[in-house]
């Protein structure tokens, strides 16, 4: 899977990876709902962390398409919750 981190570029990330990116999705959504910023500030964070740890950096000239889209780090807690979907940033 082919994604794309805003401001940041894109990296791959395996199949056996979606798995833990899901549960640090889902804790990112639950702060959202509930408006709390600073869990919100360290779940994005995290999410990000994971995706640069277990993803492999595409080349800056790559032309893959993105099949998901990730906000940057320093995304407003109301620009990520107009990027989720109906599953959230990592869909299952």
């Amino acid at each position: 899977m082919i994604v794309r981190i805003m401001g940041e570029g894109q990296v791959q990330i395996s199949a056996d990876d979606i798995a833990v990116l899901n549960e640090l999705d889902t804790e990112l959504e639950a702060a959202i709902e509930v408006g709390d910023e600073p869990i919100f500030r360290t779940k994005l964070h995290a999410l990000l962390d994971k995706v640069r740890q277990v993803g492999k950096a595409l080349p800056d000239d790559s032309l893959e398409p993105s099949e998901l889209i990730l906000p940057p780090a320093d995304a407003s807690i109301e620009e990520v919750r107009e990027m989720l979907g109906d599953q959230g940033l990592i869909p299952g």
